[in-house]
């Protein structure tokens, strides 16, 4: 699904093309790539494709934390925006954000409190979102629907699909309201069988394994937002 910019909030920053890009990606072990001992995760694979002699040789940092959740990005996302310039040490150009589902999980039994309470998520999600914008240009891939049957994870937190969407919801409404760019992945998977996703999935019911995240870096090299700077080597976000 192609997300609306309110034209108030369309941006049409093109960084200086001269250079390859210098992306940064924050988030949880979805950034990470945890479970795919093959790849490293999808932003690893894109990071690799990124070193090839013919491509845009755009330079992007992993920044993914695992366990992360909204708030715990947003504490170090400056900081880390900072230290991560490289060439002429110039800061980052584009910042790719993927957190929330550590939000969404219950803790200690299947209907205990979420781990982050949803008033609270919503306001650290803005926040997020907000500091994030001012820095540079943003975008958000959403998160992967977990195997309810294997839970719970670590022997205390419970994740299930219900809560996941609202969270991811809450999640993509408030980047459809800043003029984010957002990948609803959560969507995308529940739109196939069960069996599909389940092959996508560590035996934790919580992690992509190497098929999942070679499915989703397909997900994110065919969105529009991430194929606009990869094949012309700028990035623009207009009508």
């Amino acid at each position: 699904m192609q997300t609306f910019v309110p034209p108030s909030m369309q941006l049409s920053v093109v960084p200086n093309s001269t250079h390859p890009l210098k992306i940064v990606a924050l988030g949880d072990s979805l950034v990470y790539g945890f479970g795919d001992p093959d790849g490293g995760g999808w932003v690893e694979r894109l990071r690799r494709t990124w070193m090839l002699p013919e491509s845009a040789g755009h330079v992007l940092y992993n920044l993914g934390v695992r366990g992360d959740r909204t708030g715990q990005v947003a504490k170090r996302l400056e900081v880390e925006f900072r230290h991560r310039g490289e060439l002429r040490n110039r800061v980052p150009d584009i910042i790719i954000l993927s957190v929330g589902v550590n939000d969404s999980a219950r803790v200690g039994r299947p209907d205990g409190k979420n781990y982050t309470n949803f008033v609270n998520f919503e306001e650290q999600l803005t926040s997020l979102l907000q500091q994030a914008q001012k820095l540079c240009p943003v975008l958000f891939v959403g998160m992967v629907p977990v195997n309810e049957a294997k839970m719970p994870f670590l022997d205390c937190l419970y994740y299930n699909h219900d809560d996941q969407y609202r969270y991811k919801e809450a999640t993509r409404l408030a980047c459809r309201k800043q003029g984010i760019p957002y990948l609803d992945i959560f969507d995308k998977w529940m739109e196939n069988p069960e069996a599909w996703r389940v092959k996508r999935l560590s035996r934790d019911g919580l992690h992509p394994n190497t098929l999942g995240y070679q499915t989703l870096l397909q997900d994110v090299t065919n969105w529009e937002a991430i194929a606009r700077f990869d094949s012309n080597g700028h990035y623009r976000l207009t009508s």
